[in-house]
């Protein structure tokens, strides 16, 4: 009996150290475990807070999107497509459950292409502002130089008519030294308007170098003392800016620029004494009168 338990150990002792091995191996499972779970929980913390980067890195671009405008119809396209780009990548994001570092890598990748695109939009953006403000710029000059342009012409234009009118004005053949005399039957000045059978109008046609030489009609009112325009003939009118005035006498002559000297006569009833006025046109123009008393 001795000889056997001598060369078989009791095996309580190798169950404990089994025991204490299982024991050991446990304790580091569960440190092992532990620390790994430690290590996951660290790992979704850190991707969620990359995730909340990411979103609020998203969110910002989009808004920077958002606040650039243009009246390009062409780079509004564009824009609009890459907000659209943005937000798709900002749903993918919100949605997405499982995060590892490349695909954390690859938002960002994105993220950055975006960011790049819009940074070339804001410099075309830019740049055609900056060419709309230089088109601007020179529109206002042009329209300064234009309106500039059209001030000198109509102060031109108002110089050219004034002159015109001066000119025309000054063509204007004007009569002086107006008379009105008294004849008898044979044309004999009379001193008495009783013993008249008719009237002579006499007046000069001064020389005017400005005047257009050739044929034309003067025209003599006589209005008598009982204030009515003496005439020969009930049809004796002309007209006179733009009414129908009745003449006393009238006659053609033929104006060569220098002084004329022209008769009218009256060869009609009802001279009386008294005061009268004897009235001239020419060429649409009065172009002299005077008053004179027959007795």
């Amino acid at each position: 009996m001795e000889d056997y338990n001598e060369e078989y150990p009791a095996p309580a002792k190798s169950i404990k150290g089994y025991k204490i091995v299982i024991v050991i191996l446990a304790v580091i499972l569960g440190a092992l475990s532990i620390l790994y779970f430690q290590q996951v929980n660290q790992m979704k913390a850190e991707f969620a807070i990359e995730r909340d980067t990411l979103t609020n890195r998203l969110t910002n671009l989009m808004n920077e999107y958002d606040s650039l405008q243009t009246e390009n119809d062409t780079i509004s396209k564009h824009l609009e497509e890459q907000r659209g780009k943005a937000d798709s990548l900002l749903q993918r994001l919100k949605k997405e459950r499982s995060f590892s570092a490349a695909k954390i890598r690859q938002y960002e990748k994105e993220l950055g292409t975006l960011r790049t695109v819009m940074r070339g939009f804001v410099q075309q953006i830019d740049s055609l502002n900056t060419l709309n403000k230089k088109l601007i710029n020179e529109n206002v000059d042009y329209r300064k130089q234009i309106s500039t342009e059209k001030m000198r012409a109509d102060m031109a234009e108002e110089k050219a008519d004034e002159l015109s009118t001066k000119i025309r004005k000054g063509s204007v053949i004007r009569a002086r030294d107006i008379s009105l005399l008294a004849l008898s039957s044979s044309d004999k000045v009379v001193t008495r308007a009783a013993r008249a059978s008719r009237l002579r109008v006499d007046f000069v046609l001064a020389a005017n170098e400005l005047a257009t030489p050739g044929e034309r009609h003067v025209y003599a009112r006589i209005t008598g003392p009982d204030g009515y325009v003496m005439a020969n003939t009930s049809g004796a009118v002309f007209e006179f800016e733009g009414d129908m005035l009745t003449y006393s006498a009238t006659r053609q002559i033929d104006y060569q620029n220098q002084d004329l000297a022209v008769s009218l006569y009256y060869n009609g009833a009802g001279i009386t004494g008294g005061k009268y006025r004897v009235v001239i046109y020419m060429d649409g123009y009065q172009i002299g009168s005077n008053e004179v008393i027959l007795r």
